[in-house]
């Protein structure tokens, strides 16, 4: 149940041949980061994830993280001995500014080193994870001094970062937090609050750990916009960069959750603990909402990594397990996957799981074009995309995690619900997924609420077009493509329909749009995704290999087929508006 196979031949193809990374490789700043280069460096990469992460996944969470009498957090055996490994590796370093000593690679290499780790060990890969986000946070708006005081240790990873937004009366109303911040004489301030859900708020992996706090100052606005961001470390650094004395912030209790135990999720207390404004007051929100999108990219790749883990062991069983004849085999027995369902359990994960990886690809590298194309227009268009993707991909990468690892179980039948095969733990590893940096009803209330709109919806329309475009190379490619061409037709026409009434309907009737983006958000997912492996069989065709050329035709024609008219389906869903939703008052709704 350890043994994790870095799907490096699919990565290396997706980005070669699908999201056309060489382009990204000749952006200013990104010359360094060729094909051959990254190649070579996932290569690297994915031993580590197998050889020396993936063997911990499993004793990570029989074992748990447990909050000693001291007040310190302990985690399982083997994390502190692979995070220095992990450290002196420089993983963490690879997507980061070279500037504060990282390796200056695109953000698109670092989502395929996400997936890599998240697929060897997501609970470990967790403190990463929230790490990049704190970087990135101070990179776009903390001073001199603090990005020289915190980030060089942050980015070798020697010091780890955290998101401190949730409280116990504020989940995701993150207006109605109560954390307190007083300026002192000093310029500095003094926290004092409680926080919860703090993903590695404490541990013994690090020395050192840099808090991102919300508080609100005295006299702030109401709500969000009163709302301002702090550093507030573990250890106040000395002026020589040493660690000082501990500051104001313990670790009250260990929350007991239902997977990821490798990863303790912490309930912090802040008693006048000193802190440093990051930007402004009251421009917290707009602060950690770069923490936050960066983190729900690397959430979408959890999803895809955890089911990509599941998949690989629902495979083996598949191929292990001895039980009925199938029709026209001889002797005693066969192995199941030789029966139709089983089949379709795993072709359906391995089609999602592509397409899954495309879109995340996708993403990261508009990511890279929005800040390194010298094209002012062109880095324009690029956020927007980036604004369009990235609800996408959390939402519906993190839905489908939770869907194919639950296919994975199935798989295993009766063995699955059993422990001892970690077929379960991936179930309970990935659930959170959906949950946390945002729950995905808030990534889709995000699509219609924000992002459709913008310049009057015709970024949104100019993407479908795009999409659309594919039509002709479709047609030109013959018959073994007629009904993928077919199927994206029909499909993107019902997804247009959806749209239009979503723009014809958000400003009048929100209500009725925020009921249908749910199931508004799943046709794009089911669209976008069915494009991109539509762009993989054809790019297959031409790179000479015959054996990737009808394995990526096939993934393609059976997601068209069976998978993308689910999307059509939902057209209803997503346009029947808010009136039924409200029929039934509260208690009604009780029967």
């Amino acid at each position: 149940m350890n043994d994790y196979r870095p799907p490096l031949d699919d990565i290396n193809f997706a980005l070669e041949h699908v999201i056309g990374y060489p382009e990204i490789a000749e952006l200013p700043g990104f010359e360094h980061a060729d094909l051959e280069s990254v190649t070579e460096l996932l290569a690297e990469c994915g031993g580590f994830a197998s050889e020396a992460m993936a063997p911990t996944n499993r004793q990570g969470d029989i074992q748990g993280s447990h909050l000693q009498s001291d007040g310190t957090v302990q985690t399982p055996d083997g994390f502190k001995k692979l995070y220095k490994q992990y450290v002196e590796a420089g993983w963490g370093t690879v997507p980061l500014p070279e500037e504060y000593g990282g390796g200056g690679f695109p953000r698109t290499v670092g989502v395929a080193i996400q997936e890599l780790m998240t697929s060897a060990n997501m609970a470990f890969s967790l403190c990463p994870l929230l790490t990049q986000g704190a970087i990135e946070a101070l990179l776009h708006y903390g001073d001199d001094e603090l990005k020289d005081r915190y980030l060089p240790k942050m980015v070798t990873g020697e010091w780890t970062g955290t998101m401190n937004l949730t409280e116990p009366q504020a989940g995701s109303d993150v207006g109605a937090l109560t954390t307190r911040a007083v300026r002192r004489e000093d310029g500095t301030y003094a926290i004092t609050g409680q926080k919860i859900f703090i993903t590695f708020g404490d541990h013994d992996m690090a020395e050192q750990i840099v808090h991102l706090v919300l508080a609100r100052t005295p006299g702030a606005p109401e709500g969000t916009r009163g709302i301002s961001c702090f550093i507030v470390p573990k250890f106040l650094v000395n002026e020589d960069g040493s660690l000082g004395e501990r500051n104001g912030v313990e670790t009250v209790s260990l929350e007991k959750k239902m997977g990821i135990h490798g990863s303790p999720t912490c309930v912090l207390s802040y008693e006048d603990a000193t802190g440093y404004l990051i930007g402004e007051e009251n421009r917290g929100m707009r602060i950690m909402f770069v923490m936050m999108n960066s983190a729900r990219l690397g959430v979408g790749v959890q999803g895809l990594g955890v089911a990509e883990r599941a998949y690989q062991q629902s495979l083996a069983y598949a191929q292990e397990r001895q039980q009925g004849l199938a029709i026209g085999a001889t002797g005693s027995s066969s192995p199941i996957i030789d029966f139709p369902d089983v089949r379709r359990m795993l072709l359906t994960q391995r089609a999602h799981i592509a397409a899954l990886r495309y879109l995340m690809l996708l993403d990261g590298s508009y990511v890279d074009r929005s800040t390194h194309d010298p094209d002012p227009a062109a880095r324009a268009r690029a956020e927007e995309i980036v604004g369009l993707l990235t609800p996408i991909c959390k939402s519906f990468g993190t839905d489908l995690g939770n869907e194919l690892t639950s296919l994975a179980l199935q798989i295993h039948g009766g063995m699955g619900f059993i422990e001892e095969t970690g077929a379960a733990q991936h179930m309970r590893d990935v659930r959170i997924t959906a949950i946390y940096e945002g729950t995905n009803g808030i990534q889709a209330a995000d699509l219609v609420g924000r992002k459709l709109g913008v310049r009057g919806g015709a970024s949104i329309m100019e993407f479908l077009s795009t999409m659309k475009e594919i039509d002709t190379a479709l047609s030109a490619a013959g018959e073994d493509f007629a009904s993928i061409r077919k199927e994206l037709a029909t499909q993107f026409d019902a997804l247009e329909e959806a749209t239009r009434w979503m723009l014809a309907n958000g400003q009048t009737d929100p209500n009725s749009v925020l009921a249908g983006s749910t199931p508004y958000l799943r046709m794009w997912g089911l669209c976008t995704g069915a494009w991109m492996l539509a762009r993989a069989a054809l790019a297959a065709q031409t790179a000479g290999d015959a054996t990737l050329a009808k394995n990526q035709l096939v993934l393609a024609r059976f997601y068209a087929e069976q998978l993308l008219p689910q999307s059509g389906s939902l057209l209803g869903a997503a346009t029947a508006g808010s009136a039924d939703l409200f029929a039934l008052d509260a208690a009604m709704l009780a029967g």
